[in-house]
This record gives C-alpha cells, sequence and structure tokens, in this order.
C-alpha cells in the first residue's frame, strides 16, 4: 500500500476528503497531514479521522528541519492539499516527480505568487472567462509551473460571482483530486 502525507494550511476540505476516499482502498493510506499553521481546521479533521499531524513553522520548511520529519514518514506520495507557502527545493529535490498541488484554476492562467482561493476566483470573474477549472500538476522550484497531471474545466456563465465559481471549482477538486491520486498511485510513482 502506498504512502500519501498531506500539506495543508487551512481548512481541509480536500485533505478530509482524501483521507476518508483512502480510508476505504488498498491503493494507499494516509499517514500523515502536516500543517504551518497551527490554527487550521485541517489539524482537527485529520486528528478526528485518527491521521498524525506535524505542526511547523515557516523557518522550520525552509531550514531543512522538515524534510527530516517527512523522511520519518517514509512517504510515496506528498500531496499539497491547500497549501500556501513555497515549497522548498530540498524537498522537491529529495522526492523528485512525488509531489503534487492542486490549483483552482486552469494553468497556466491565474497561476503564480499570491494566486489562490478567493483571489483566483475574483480574477478569473473580473476577466469575463467562459471556463475555469482544476490543474493538478507536479511541484517543482516555481509557483503552479510543474508539468500538468490533469484539467477538468468547468463552464462560466455572465451570472457567477467568485463565490459561485468557488462553489463549482470545490465541486470539482472533491470529484477528481483523490481519483487521479489513486492514479498515480497505481501507475508506478
Amino acid at each position: 500500500m502506498k504512502r500519501i502525507l498531506i500539506f495543508a494550511s487551512g481548512s481541509g476540505t480536500n485533505a478530509e476528503n482524501i483521507i476518508k476516499y483512502f480510508g476505504n482502498r488498498s491503493t494507499g493510506t494516509v499517514i500523515a497531514v502536516f500543517s504551518n499553521n497551527s490554527n487550521a481546521t485541517v489539524l482537527n479533521k485529520a486528528k478526528k479521522l485518527a491521521v498524525p499531524t506535524v505542526i511547523f513553522s515557516k523557518e522550520e520548511l525552509n531550514s531543512g528541519k522538515i524534510l527530516q520529519k517527512v523522511s520519518n514518514f517514509q512517504p510515496d506520495l506528498i500531496v499539497l492539499a491547500g497549501f500556501l507557502l513555497k515549497f522548498p527545493e530540498n524537498l522537491i529535490e529529495a522526492y523528485p516527480n512525488c509531489i503534487i498541488n492542486i490549483h483552482p484554476a486552469l494553468l497556466p492562467k491565474f497561476g503564480g505568487k499570491g494566486m489562490y482561493g478567493m483571489h483566483i476566483h475574483k480574477a478569473v470573474v473580473e476577466n469575463n472567462e467562459k471556463e475555469t477549472g482544476i490543474t493538478i500538476h507536479y511541484v517543482n522550484e516555481n509557483y503552479d509551473e510543474g508539468n500538468i497531471i490533469f484539467q477538468q474545466s468547468v463552464a462560466l456563465s455572465e451570472n457567477d460571482t467568485p463565490e459561485s465559481v468557488a462553489e463549482k471549482i470545490h465541486t470539482l477538486e472533491q470529484q477528481y483530486f483523490p481519483v487521479v491520486i489513486e492514479k498515480l498511485l497505481t501507475s508506478n510513482l
């Protein structure tokens, strides 16, 4: 069984969905949730689902201390699910093509530093986009520039608001993220 380690910074709806999805699968299991935010509700969700949590600071992430903590869990795949800090190069080098992220837009549009959550959805609406979607991609040293693994789009109307776009994106994330992770796990990472 493959070992999944999740990094998250916020509410943890994607992390919770992934944990539950793999709760009854033989392909993988979530072994821990790492967070840079001690107040993140993802930590409570993970604990309720009996998944160990690790809290760390930005300084610890960038100093290399987290690399050792991650190594202790021996993950096969690291999943960024709403993780807002730039991922350090030492982790990327230690786990090449084993770190993925989900982005709430169709990259390369609306990617880069500062483009997350409602910032993206507002930009999509202000740009009068006819569609948006999700992108699951490998993580490299630049924000949102890793090779794309999967994209799924959804149509938008002139009546959409940033909030309604967020709902559409959330539906796509919940539907596709665990399935794409499972496909990666079974494709001999």
